[in-house]
């Protein structure tokens, strides 16, 4: 297909990526959904505590003053107050906390093909009723004996955006909690963590941090019901009265959440969190948006069909899974999901980038 018969990108960012000088990577990396490129300022950060900690100047390696701008950073990005975020190091330690506040015998409704950090805190209690519709059914398959719906706002497997606002309002009609999993969508879409009663992030996708830092959110009325069941010193109120012993006082923010993390992690985010809040999430969702149309209508034009997923910055296309190792072996690095050649725009990457794909495909 000729270049001149694609759309035009929209603005010169797409020509240049939104940041120029921060990232490098090696021919086009379009892979974000599985883990986002670190900022340059971010290895500088890591490198320079780890040098730090080596000659033992930091033997803690990091401080908990860091944690907390990222903390702060992270509730700045999704829209809700540091106090109701907490920090720890995974999906699924997060979403093992709110799987033990339900009662047993709780039905947990959740998307069918939903990703697996999600799932499985679920299916290990035999106690709970785990049940699975289609993503477009969700809202509908709401029911009164539903005690949590857990979906994520944007799918791992074909990047499609869920309906939230039609699910939050089954699940407020039915009195059932929410639960969203904000991993494939904070740091490029506009998300309000407020409006659910939880959401859980892995920040080393879209947020760019170090794999190792991921945040729950919970609300003031879910902190009610919900035990901090892996609490140990540092979700005390004050931590360094708290090493021990039984804790004297939990934190009385979501900071009771909060496991032990590893410092070198929150460092780097506290620099990847920076920069995307200084490039602003509209910003970054136009550039990612716009990048990923430009896919979907050369690959039209090219004969293949994209899973439909307007307004969204991953483009999957069924059936192409087997191509990803062709295109890595030419400088294209995407990813294989479900069958699915999955391609994931963000802050590095470039209209090039995007005719690159379709001329390796072509």
């Amino acid at each position: 297909m000729n270049s001149s018969s694609r759309p035009a990108p929209s603005a010169r960012p797409a020509e240049t990526g939104l940041v120029p000088g921060e990232f490098a990577p090696e021919g086009a990396y379009l892979n974000t959904s599985s883990y986002g490129l670190m900022p340059r300022r971010t290895v500088e950060a890591v490198t320079t505590l780890t040098e730090l900690s080596a000659r033992g100047l930091r033997p803690d390696a990091g401080t908990y003053e860091a944690v907390d701008v990222a903390r702060a950073a992270y509730g700045r990005l999704v829209g809700v107050d540091a106090d109701r975020v907490a920090v720890g190091t995974s999906v699924a330690s997060h979403t093992s906390v709110v799987a033990a506040a339900l009662a047993p015998g709780s039905e947990v409704l959740l998307p069918e093909g939903e990703f697996s950090s999600l799932v499985q805190p679920f299916v290990v209690r035999p106690d709970l009723k785990v049940r699975c519709v289609p993503l477009d059914d969700l809202a509908a398959a709401v029911r009164p004996e539903t005690a949590l719906v857990a979906w994520a706002v944007v799918q791992s497997a074909d990047g499609r955006v869920a309906d939230d606002a039609a699910v939050r309002a089954a699940a407020a009609a039915h009195g059932a909690r929410t639960l969203a999993d904000l991993s494939q969508a904070a740091g490029w879409l506009a998300v309000d963590a407020g409006a659910y009663d939880y959401t859980v992030t892995a920040a080393y996708k879209y947020l760019l941090c170090p794999r190792g830092t991921s945040f729950l959110t919970v609300s003031q009325e879910a902190q009610d019901v919900t035990p901090p069941i892996q609490a140990g010193w540092s979700a005390a109120e004050d931590i360094w009265a708290s090493t021990y012993g039984p804790v004297a006082e939990l934190a009385r923010s979501a900071r009771r959440y909060d496991t032990s993390v590893p410092f070198l992690c929150y460092q780097g985010a506290v620099e990847s969190l920076a920069l995307l809040e200084s490039v602003g999430v509209e910003a970054v969702a136009a550039h990612n948006v716009g990048l990923a149309d430009r896919l979907r209508a050369g690959l039209r034009e090219a004969g293949h069909e994209p899973v439909a997923a307007p307004g969204s910055g991953i483009v999957a296309v069924p059936g192409l899974g087997d191509r990803a190792a062709g295109l890595e072996r030419a400088g294209v690095r995407v990813s294989a999901r479900a069958g699915n050649l999955r391609v994931s725009f963000h802050l590095y990457n470039t209209a090039q980038d995007v005719d690159r794909v379709l001329s390796v495909l072509g």
